[in-house]
């Protein structure tokens, strides 16, 4: 039976993909390919899961059907240089899953791997001093892959730092054989990986890819002991890792062994460095190694022993994560592969805290990253979505409507999606009835979801933060990708006083980015083919050139930024694009990483007209006037979502929902009063007190969840009264000021009437349904009078 359940599950999975995929075909003005846009969502999840990251979404292929054929989709290039990422799509347009084969598999493997070996091989050009690879001078630079297959061919620090290569293959179908073996490419590690619709449904109900470590099955022993202290939420061991072991781990996992992908691995530095010492160490005195190091800390989900005589050793642990250790094991596994050193005497102690408690082991994690690194700014419970930060802003969220406008008559919110899959359980739950869904649709657009990376991307972008001669916040971070971006924004941003100003111009911020990436466009049609980088360059240049007075509050009551904006940002990009293409090597994405970058951009003397968005800047004779919401109206506006919600139920389904709760002991008997009372207040139109709210919701929840059944009524009556009410006209902004104007002249509605109106237009009340249905009947009253659309 649970097999069948999952089966649903992930057909629904699929379907709903499906539909966002032809859904954002259809909306794109630049007709983007179903290949590529499926290929945008995958990543998209991988990097949420912590399997990849600063993903970058780029097509290309030559000679399919030839032996050298080869197919790229995207691609990804670690912080560090330790990792590159190749992603290779196969994608069937089907209505129902497809199968993959075997042969499908291994053709997307011969393909990709093709594409390395092309762009990676060179030659070390003696009189010239640089590395040439045939395949890079063959592509013209306006190719979407330029820039990588330059970066392959002749970065230097690919060259001294690449360790792995892995080989993602996407698919929509369904495949059920092994993995392509991992082979050795131009001498570097290459592994395969599959990622089908089965395992991008499981990343999408998980919060990251487990790091799961058979220790036996590679020849190694970890002996341990157990401590003697034992909770119902952890326990915890005392193990002795071998070197070899770790490093054997960190070849494969990477910075994924790291809990969260919190940190990447720090290049040795100088003599005072960290790394230098574990360096030394290691290279003149491994058998001091356990003596001098503190080990490591670490967790896992599953612990599997094997008992070795009277010692108890460690055979396998399933999600392996390292939350404090990170550099000893780079540190281990780079001085054996660059300075040849011999680790045969180097062991590790190393602390393993088996998490039994699974609701909590997220918050357990977390404190035991943050205390293990408590010398470092950055911990791993500041990047938790805990955060008051973060809790605060989602509440902001969810009780901020935005304002009426005549392309938006409807009042939206823009979700905030603090963790992982709050969005798709949110909308779950308004699943039932139908009605409710759709009101939930239309209240919270899909497309005006975003997460706490990309919230962090929208500040960061818009305006540069300097501490002293370093700007530690600025394009050149988002540039850097979604993690080294987050954790600047939490050391600068996790402190300031939230309110609803605060976040109306944080979304104004989001608005602004989001309408330059569509002025940038896409291939065939855009600017260039550096999208990443010339987006937060240029939003952070006009900020800079307006000294920060552009009219955040203009763009919010908008909900769009103005047609002489958007020209001008499509200069601005134009230009900061070729500026930033100008420099030698032709490595532009590792340029727009520093800080020199910017800093050459900000201080450039750019031919920009700022004539015309002068309407866009704050008047400094007539500011703005911004009101505070208080905490007490932002909870009234929640009551009043959640009374709307228990008027939505009939009379009729109140009461069988208070039978429901007798019959099956669901409810209690006060539950069971609370529902019989509401029955009569929904049918009154009476008054409903605070606590009666409270608790309908508390029951319609319990509702949804055991008896969802009950609720079918409601979309029957729904359909029935929306046959009824065909003829009516949509109540929209546009019509209620038509309205609005008509009676100012010919008097017809009571004055409360027309003031409720009136209100609305001015956004001093919210369009809300029950006001929707007041206006209807106002509607019919003049109409009588002669009122017409």
């Amino acid at each position: 039976m649970s097999l069948s359940l999952e089966n649903i599950e992930l057909n629904k999975f699929y379907v709903s993909l499906m539909q966002d995929i032809a859904a954002i075909q259809s909306t794109d003005e630049e007709g983007a390919i179903s290949e590529q846009i499926f290929t945008q969502q995958a990543v998209d999840l991988l990097a949420a899961s912590g399997e990849s990251e600063n993903i970058v979404v780029r097509y290309d292929e030559k000679g399919l059907g030839t032996q050298k054929q080869h197919k790229i989709n995207a691609y990804a290039i670690s912080e560090n240089y330790e990792t590159v990422d190749l992603f290779i799509t196969i994608f069937n347009g089907t209505e129902e899953i497809s199968k993959i084969s075997n042969q499908e598999i291994e053709t997307a493997s011969k393909r990709i791997s093709n594409f390395f070996r092309k762009a990676i091989y060179a030659a070390d050009d003696e009189k010239n001093k640089y590395f040439r690879s045939e395949y890079v001078d063959e592509i013209e630079e306006t190719s979407e892959i330029f820039q990588f297959a330059y970066t392959l061919a002749k970065s230097q620090e690919v060259r001294e730092n690449l360790v792995r290569v892995n080989a993602f293959i996407l698919t929509n179908g369904s495949y059920k054989g092994e993995f392509p073996s991992g082979t050795t490419i131009s001498g570097y590690n290459f592994y395969y990986k599959v990622f089908d619709i089965e395992s991008l449904f499981n990343i999408s109900n998980k919060p990251h890819l487990p790091n799961d470590i058979d220790f036996k099955s590679y020849g190694f022993s970890i002996p341990c002991i157990q401590s003697p202290s034992i909770t119902d939420d952890y326990q915890s061991y005392l193990a002795i890792i071998p070197g070899e072991a770790l490093a054997f781990i960190y070849e494969q996992y990477g910075a994924r062994l790291l809990e969260q992908n919190v940190r990447s691995f720090l290049q040795v530095g100088g003599k005072k460095s960290t790394n230098f010492g574990i360096r030394k160490t290691i290279i003149e005195s491994p058998e001091m190694f356990l003596a001098y190091n503190n080990g490591l800390t670490t967790t896992a989900d599953e612990i599997i022993f094997e008992e070795n005589g009277s010692s108890l050793n460690i055979a396998a642990v399933k999600d392996f994560q390292i939350v404090n250790g990170g550099q000893t094991t780079a540190s281990i596994y780079h001085t054996f592969k660059k300075d040849k050193a011999d680790i045969s005497k180097i062991f590790v102690q190393m602390k393993i805290s088996l998490i039994k408690n699974k609701e909590k082991f997220s918050d357990i994690v977390s404190n035991i990253s943050a205390f293990a690194n408590t010398q470092n700014k950055v911990s791993v419970s500041d990047l938790s979505s805990n955060r008051p930060y973060h809790i605060e802003f989602e509440k902001l969220s969810r009780s901020i409507f935005t304002p009426l406008t005549d392309s938006q008559p409807i009042q939206t919110k823009w979700f905030y999606e603090r963790a992982r899959g709050q969005y798709k359980n949110a909308r779950l739950k308004e699943s039932l009835p139908k009605s409710r869904l759709k009101a939930f649709d239309l209240k919270n657009p899909k497309n005006q979801m975003f997460t706490k990376e990309e919230l962090a991307k929208y500040i960061n972008a818009y305006q540069e933060i300097a501490d002293g001669k370093k700007v530690p916040v600025g394009p050149h971070y988002v540039v850097r990708g979604n993690q080294k971006n987050y954790v600047q924004f939490i050391n600068f941003n996790l402190e300031k006083k939230l309110n609803n100003v605060y976040y109306e111009d944080t979304i104004s911020k989001a608005i602004l980015y989001r309408a330059s990436e569509k002025v940038y466009g896409v291939k065939p049609n855009a600017i260039g083919d550096l999208r990443y980088i010339t987006v937060p360059y240029t939003i952070s240049l006009l900020n800079h050139l307006t000294k920060n007075q552009l009219d955040l509050y203009k763009i919010w009551k908008a909900q769009d930024i103005s047609g002489s904006l958007k020209q001008l940002l499509h200069s601005m990009m134009v230009q900061v694009e070729a500026f930033i293409k100008d420099i030698p090597g032709g490595l532009y994405g590792e340029w727009a990483k520093k800080e020199e970058c910017w800093l050459k951009v900000k201080s450039h003397g750019f031919d920009f007209d700022l004539s015309g968005i002068v309407q866009d800047l704050i008047d400094k004779k007539n500011p703005p006037k911004r009101i505070i919401i208080s905490e007490d109206e932002a909870e009234m506006q929640k009551r009043q979502e959640e009374l709307e919600k228990i008027k939505s139920i009939p009379t009729s389904v109140w009461k069988k929902i208070e039978d429901w709760g007798k019959e099956t002991r669901s409810l209690s008997d006060t539950q069971q009063n609370i529902s019989w009372n509401l029955a009569l207040k929904v049918r009154n139109g009476s008054n409903i007190l605070p606590n009666e709210i409270s608790n309908g919701i508390y029951i319609i929840e319990k509702v949804i969840e055991n008896a969802p059944e009950l609720l079918f009524e409601i979309d029957e009556l729904s359909e029935h009264i929306e046959s009824n009410n065909s003829k009516d006209p949509e109540i929209t902004l546009k019509l209620i000021r038509k309205m609005v104007e008509w009676d100012r002249v010919k008097k017809r509605l009571k004055p409360h009437h027309f003031r409720m109106m009136f209100d609305i237009i001015n956004d001093k009340e919210q369009l809300t349904a029950q006001n929707k249905k007041y206006c209807l009947m106002n509607y019919h009253f003049i109409s009588k009078y002669g009122f017409k659309i």
